[in-house]
């Protein structure tokens, strides 16, 4: 098989890519109500048609998009978990305070993030996903306490107040001007990771 072969079984992969990317964007900037067919395929440089001819439609595009939106979050905390080292208390702190930089405090991941919020009271599709993806988050989040305090009486719910405190912290971080610092933000969850494993 030539390179050239090789590339071209691969494009159409490229392409669905691009509109995934592109409906993340969309939903960034022109909110749920604004994301269409149309919107979606201009962002991507593409002709209408060709979003239906890689997804049913929009609803699809957008739960692909939070799909890999939720993949890029998750990349980013194993990245930061991995740079942590052996230590579990580090690897802890690292995978709950990723959030507080780039690539996860970012304003146009916020953006996106809030459209997908938005959705989940009325879209079963991705109200499904929600769950998935914050479950992985908090699972992450439970096994590392239990790596580092294996006798915890009930890491889920600690693992529920510190998603909680995160997401919290995350939000206003992204919107910008926050009333304190990434630091305070990391000194804030150390704080209350104390108080609930000790």
């Amino acid at each position: 098989m030539s390179e050239h072969q090789s590339f071209r079984r691969a494009d159409p992969e490229d392409r669905r890519q691009s509109l995934v990317e592109a409906t993340a964007r969309c939903l960034a900037h022109r909110g749920v109500a604004g994301t269409s067919v149309r919107a979606i395929c201009a962002e991507a440089g593409v002709s209408p048609g060709l979003l239906r001819h890689y997804f049913a439609g929009v609803s699809e595009a957008i739960a692909e998009a939070y799909r890999w939106t939720g993949n890029r979050v998750s990349h980013a905390l194993e990245d930061a978990v991995t740079a942590a080292g052996a230590d579990p208390r580090c690897r802890l702190l690292a995978y709950l305070t990723a959030s507080f930089r780039a690539p996860i405090a970012d304003p146009e991941l916020l953006a996106t993030w809030l459209a997908f919020w938005s959705m989940t009271p009325s879209d079963d599709g991705i109200a499904l996903l929600h769950g998935q993806i914050y479950g992985e988050f908090r699972a992450g989040i439970e096994e590392l306490i239990l790596a580092l305090r294996p006798g915890i009486a009930d890491a889920r719910l600690a693992a529920v107040a510190l998603t909680a405190l995160i997401d919290g912290l995350w939000l206003e971080l992204s919107l910008g001007k926050a009333p304190f610092t990434p630091l305070e933000a990391e000194g804030l969850v150390e704080t209350w990771l104390d108080a609930l494993i000790g």
